[in-house]
C-alpha cells in the first residue's frame, strides 16, 4: 500500500485514512465553546462593573441622606465621579447661596496639578462676586480656566443644579489624554452632579432654618422683655378708668405706652391720688431695632419723669439725651407726653410730632384733638416743644393711639384713617361702655376693616382713659396750671 507523504502528490490510497484522535473534526466542535466562554466572561465583567457603579451611586445616596456635615459629602463627589467613568481626575467647584465661588469647599482628587489648580480657583477674582454662579459667561470662563490649568487633558464639565439654580460645576478629566466617553458616562456624571446640587441646596436650607431658629429665639426673648416693659395692667388712678393694648406687627415692635407715677414713693390711696404721666410713643421702624430703641427711650423717660418738670421741658430734655443714639441709628421717635392730676382732673401735655390723641366731650358729645407743636425726638438738638392743658369732665374719654391704627390697610386697599377712627370712637362712646369696652370695640372695628387672619403692616397701640361719670368734684379753675 502506498502512503501519501507531505511532499508527494498524485496517487492516493484507495482506503480512507485512519482519523487521529486529535482530528480536525473535534477541534471544530471546540470552537463554539471558546466563543461562548469569552462572551460569558464579557457579560460577567459588565455585570460586575454595573454592580460596582450601582454601589458607588448607592453609597453617594446614603451619604446624602446620612451626612450632616456637607464637607464630608462633597469630599466623596470627585472620588465617585472619577470611578464611575474610569478616569484619574475629578474636580468639584461649589457655589455659595449668593452665587459666589465657595473656595473653602472646592474638592479635587490629588494629582500633579491639583495644588496649583486649587490655588488658582481660590484666588479667582470674578468668583468673589455675588451672582457669579448664575452668570453663564462667567461660568464658561471658569471652564476655560480649569481646562487651561489641566493642559491637554481631556475634560467633561456639567452643572450641579437644584431648584433651577446652579449650585456648582463638576469636572471629570483624564490627565493622560483624551476621554473615552459615552452617553452612559455622561448620564452617570450628571446624576452625581444632581445629587451634589441637592446636597448643597439642603445644607443651605438647613443653615437658613437654623438662622431663623436663632432669630426666632432672639425675637421670643425680645418679645418677652418688651412684654415685661409694657405695663401688664393699667394702674388704679382715682376717678378714671384705663384700658390699653398693643398689637405688634412683628414679635417685637416699636410702639410704646406707659403709665408712670411722678412720685413713686407714694403707696396706697396717696399713690392713686398723685400725679401720673401718661405716655404714647412710636419708634420709626419695626422689629428688633425699633424694640431696642423703645427700651432705651423708656429708661430715659422714666428718669426724666422723676424730675417733676412740666411736659414741654421733659420732651426737651429727653430729646437732648436720646439725640446721639437715635442719630446713629438713623431713626426717630414720635411721642405724646401728658400728666394727669386726679385732684383737679387737669391734663397737661406736650407733643413730639405724634398722632394727637382724640378727646370725647360727654356733655357736648363731640370729638376733638389734643395737640401742641413739637419736632420728632432725635431730629435736631435744642428743639422746643409747646405745651397745653385741659380739664376733663365726668364721662369724657381720651384716646391715645399710634399711626399703626390709622395707617392699617383694609381689604380694598384703603387706610383705616383718622376719620374712620373718630366715627368708631364716637359710636363706642355713645354706647356708654367703660374704657375696656371702648377699647374692645375699637379693635374689633379695626379687625373687621383689615380682614380676618390678615397681619397688620405696623404696630397698632391704643390707650383709653375715661373719667368716671359718678365722680362729682367741686368746680375747678380752667386756667393753665
Amino acid at each position: 500500500m502506498l502512503r501519501c507523504g507531505p511532499c508527494h502528490g498524485g496517487a492516493v490510497s484507495s482506503k480512507p485514512p485512519r482519523r487521529h484522535p486529535a482530528s480536525p473534526a473535534r477541534s471544530a466542535s471546540q470552537q463554539p465553546l471558546t466563543a461562548t466562554a469569552s462572551l460569558r466572561q464579557l457579560l460577567d465583567s459588565l455585570v460586575r462593573e454595573q454592580r460596582s457603579n450601582q454601589e458607588l451611586l448607592v453609597s453617594l445616596g446614603f451619604a446624602l441622606r446620612s451626612f450632616t456635615n456637607l464637607n464630608r459629602f462633597l469630599e466623596l463627589v470627585p472620588v465617585v465621579a472619577a470611578r464611575l467613568v474610569g478616569v484619574e481626575g475629578a474636580l468639584l467647584v461649589p457655589f455659595q447661596g449668593d452665587g459666589r465661588l465657595w473656595a473653602d469647599q472646592i474638592q479635587m482628587l490629588p494629582g500633579v496639578r491639583s495644588a496649583s489648580l486649587l490655588q488658582t480657583l481660590s484666588q479667582h477674582e470674578p468668583g468673589r462676586s455675588a451672582g457669579f454662579g448664575s452668570d453663564d459667561a462667567l461660568v464658561l470662563a471658569l471652564d476655560r480656566l480649569v481646562q487651561g490649568q489641566l493642559g491637554s487633558a481631556g475634560m467633561f464639565a456639567t452643572s450641579a443644579v437644584a431648584r433651577g439654580r446652579q449650585r456648582g460645576r463638576l469636572y471629570v478629566f483624564e490627565p493622560k489624554g483624551s476621554l473615552v466617553w459615552s452617553d452612559v458616562h455622561r448620564r452617570q456624571v450628571q446624576l452625581v452632579a444632581d445629587l451634589t446640587g441637592v446636597a448643597i441646596e439642603n445644607d443651605q436650607m438647613l443653615q437658613e432654618a437654623r438662622r431663623h431658629e436663632r432669630v426666632d429665639r432672639q425675637l421670643s426673648i425680645g418679645a418677652e422683655i418688651q412684654a415685661q416693659l409694657l405695663p401688664d395692667h393699667c394702674p388704679v388712678i382715682e376717678g378714671v378708668e384705663l384700658a390699653a393694648r398693643c398689637r405688634p406687627a412683628f414679635q417685637v415692635g416699636g410702639d410704646y405706652y406707659d403709665f408712670i407715677p411722678t412720685r413713686p414713693e407714694l403707696i396706697g390711696r396717696r399713690r392713686e391720688r398723685g400725679r401720673w404721666a401718661l405716655v404714647m410713643g412710636d419708634v420709626m421702624g419695626k422689629g428688633v431695632p425699633a424694640g431696642l430703641l423703645m427700651t432705651m427711650l423708656r429708661g430715659m423717660l422714666r428718669a426724666e419723669v422723676l424730675s417733676g418738670l412740666p411736659p414741654d421741658r421733659i420732651l426737651h430734655d429727653l430729646n437732648q439725651l436720646a439725640l446721639e443714639d437715635l442719630s446713629q441709628s438713623h431713626r426717630f421717635v414720635t411721642l405724646f407726653y401728658s400728666d394727669f392730676d386726679p385732684r383737679t382732673r387737669r391734663l397737661r401735655f406736650a407733643n413730639a410730632a405724634h398722632n394727637p390723641p382724640l378727646i370725647w366731650r360727654a356733655q357736648q358729645r363731640t370729638i376733638s384733638r389734643l395737640d401742641a407743636p413739637g419736632l420728632l425726638i432725635g431730629l435736631q438738638p435744642e428743639a422746643d416743644y409747646g405745651a397745653g392743658s385741659v380739664v376733663l369732665e365726668p364721662g369724657d374719654v381720651l384716646l391715645y393711639y399710634t399711626d399703626g391704627v390709622t395707617e392699617a390697610p383694609g381689604i380694598t386697599g384703603d387706610r383705616f384713617d383718622e376719620a374712620r377712627l373718630i366715627r368708631s370712637l364716637e359710636s363706642a362712646c355713645r354706647s356708654g361702655s367703660g374704657s375696656q369696652g371702648i377699647l374692645d370695640q375699637l379693635f374689633d372695628r379695626l379687625d373687621r376693616f383689615v380682614g380676618a387672619d390678615r397681619q397688620l403692616e405696623d404696630d397698632a397701640s391704643m390707650v383709653v382713659l375715661k373719667v368716671r361719670e359718678e365722680v362729682m368734684l367741686p368746680s375747678v379753675s380752667r386756667s393753665p396750671a
